[in-house]
């Protein structure tokens, strides 16, 4: 994946909180609670309560207009240059289908923060929050993905990351969230499917970026897609399938706990999004095979 040479990408998309005192929290809990919440698209209130301290007295800033250059080296330039890309698309897909868009908030932030579901720490991973329709990201996960969790990383992994995420957003403001029975468990299971359908979110605005011109520059968000680089993104799809997570904890794999789905089936979804470039083919909720 690699941003086009020439794009530039406006700043103050993407908030950033940086340093503070933390209180509580800790390394040990990292992989416990990576194992519960990753990837979340459920109302977590409540649940993150606890789980580690608010960052209190972390300053809040902006990330600044970049370049394409930058955002294919700089892990908070390319978020904020995912961002970019996904507003313009949802912005002209979903009105299209009737749906007014909303744009969410994007927060990039270092140990841990407060948002609309209670205190997050960086062992959380990255997550959506309906009650503020924001996206909260620790970019260190990345790195946790790899090592802990057998991913290859690179710049698209992170992107499906960022998309999946987003994809969760379209979800609350196209009324999925609340018509979804987000406590079920199973590999069929209402949580399930709306874990896939993010996934396949993910794969239809990856698979249309490299078509997708920048209005401002007038050139396109990404170059073509190659296989390699695809090949990062269903290896992070892969490393955050539950099958896979029960078996990176030691533990046996039972579907019947299954919260996201199965590496093949986040694998499958991503990619049915990625070759047909149309959202109409992520009705998971009406799907007889997952």
């Amino acid at each position: 994946m690699t941003f086009s040479q020439g794009g530039r990408f406006e700043g103050g998309r993407v908030g950033t909180r940086k340093g503070g005192a933390i209180a509580g929290g800790g390394a040990g809990i990292a992989i416990v609670a990576f194992l519960i919440y990753q990837f979340t698209g459920v109302d977590v209130s409540g649940q993150l309560q606890g789980l580690g301290g608010t960052g209190a007295g972390q300053e809040e800033s902006a990330v600044a207009e970049c370049t394409a250059e930058q955002a294919n080296t700089d892990r908070e330039c390319r978020l904020s240059a995912a961002v970019e890309s996904l507003d313009e698309y949802w912005a002209e897909v979903l009105p299209a289908s009737g749906t007014e868009f909303v744009r969410p908030e994007v927060w990039a932030f270092e140990a841990a923060t407060s948002t609309g579901c209670g205190n997050a720490t960086a062992a959380t991973g990255p997550f959506y929050c309906p009650p503020d329709s924001s996206i909260y990201l620790d970019l260190g996960f990345y790195d946790t993905l790899e090592s802990q969790f057998g991913a290859q990383g690179g710049p698209l992994a992170e992107l499906y990351v960022t998309a999946h995420e987003y994809g969760h957003h379209i979800q609350a403001i196209t009324g999925v969230m609340d018509r979804a029975d987000r406590q079920a468990t199973g590999a069929t299971s209402d949580s399930v499917r709306v874990e896939l359908q993010a996934d396949c979110y993910a794969g239809v605005w990856a698979g249309q970026a490299s078509q997708q011109v920048d209005d401002d520059t007038g050139v396109t968000f990404l170059e073509e897609i190659t296989p390699d680089q695809l090949a990062e993104a269903l290896s992070a799809a892969e490393a955050v399938g539950d099958d896979h997570i029960q078996q990176q904890s030691g533990g046996e794999v039972n579907p019947h706990t299954w919260t996201h789905g199965s590496s093949e089936q986040r694998q499958r979804w991503f990619m049915t999004g990625y070759e047909a470039v149309d959202p109409a083919v992520c009705d998971t909720f009406s799907a007889t095979d997952l």
